[in-house]
């Protein structure tokens, strides 16, 4: 029992950070229809900056501000700089355009910021807790409490407020949206300022638990896709419950079959959900993908 709980544990850790890059796949796939790969690079800005400025000097708190905000300004520049000038190209080429978007952010900072691994310190100490024969480390409630406020707010800023409706509309009908005075265009950009700030927070919850370098948002950034994919691409609590979902089997697998099956269980559950129900668990029928 407390072997399966330890495995539980590290499992819903590892799955908060997946829900939080899949929450950014749903939102820019709602508001464009394009599946944005460079949102792994998104995560890999937020643990790097942070580690960055608190090498640094600069107080935790602070370093962790910073670094959200330069991976939203990250955002900023991907939708101005690489989508916006493709206009109204196919998707595939949007889709094409976010490869070569990831690939040039993971070259700079592999540039500016070198090849090695960096770290952050645990928020709160890293005594693990014992709960029931298993341990819990403190960053790993962390990153569990931190994914559910930012849920919590997700579900009040798209139910509550005026930009947030407009995010559902865009994401319904488009061209409805565009007819009754939505600035889809705006709402493109504001899509990925929020998917480059939820891929940052993740990234930062899992800094202090692995180490972050230059290259660790390509496997996480294809994980959050799978996650996304398996909830219901588009969906935000098929997100959330693909994140949660994801982590928890791949550490079930790394825990009783073997370790290095880890970063294949992703592949294998996205190949048996789109074999059996390609809408993903919460996904409409009828859904266009690519």
């Amino acid at each position: 029992m407390s072997q399966f709980l330890q495995f539980l544990f590290s499992g819903v850790t590892v799955g908060a950070t997946y829900a939080l890059a899949a929450l950014g796949f749903a939102l820019i796939y709602n508001a464009s229809g394009v599946i944005n790969f460079a949102q792994g690079e998104f995560i890999m800005l937020g643990g790097m900056f942070a580690a960055l400025f608190y090498q640094f000097g600069v107080p935790l708190p602070l370093a962790i501000v910073l670094a959200v905000l330069l991976a939203a300004l990250a955002g900023v520049l991907v939708e101005k700089l690489a989508i916006e000038p493709a206009g109204n190209a196919e998707v595939v080429s949007l889709i094409i355009i976010t490869i070569g978007a990831s690939l040039t952010i993971r070259g700079l900072v592999q540039v500016f910021m070198g090849k090695g691994t960096r770290s952050l310190p645990a928020f709160s100490g890293d005594t693990p807790l014992a709960v029931l024969g298993a341990t819990l480390l403190p960053q790993s409630l962390w990153a569990i409490g931190v994914t559910a406020v930012v849920v919590a707010v997700l579900a009040w800023f798209f139910g509550r407020t005026v930009v947030g409706k407009a995010m559902l509309a865009t994401a319904y009908n488009k061209l409805a949206a565009q007819l009754v005075g939505v600035n889809t265009r705006f709402i493109l950009l504001l899509s990925f300022v929020l998917s480059a700030t939820l891929g940052a927070v993740g990234g930062i919850l899992v800094a202090p638990i692995n180490y972050t370098s230059y290259d660790v948002g390509i496997m996480l950034g294809l994980k959050g896709f799978v996650a996304a994919t398996l909830g219901g691409l588009g969906s935000g609590l098929g997100a959330v419950v693909g994140g949660l979902l994801l982590g928890v089997v791949e550490s079930m697998t790394a825990g009783y079959v073997s370790s290095a099956y880890k970063d294949a269980t992703p592949f294998v559950l996205i190949l048996l959900i789109l074999f059996f129900r390609p809408q993903g668990l919460f996904g409409k029928k009828g859904t266009d993908r690519v």
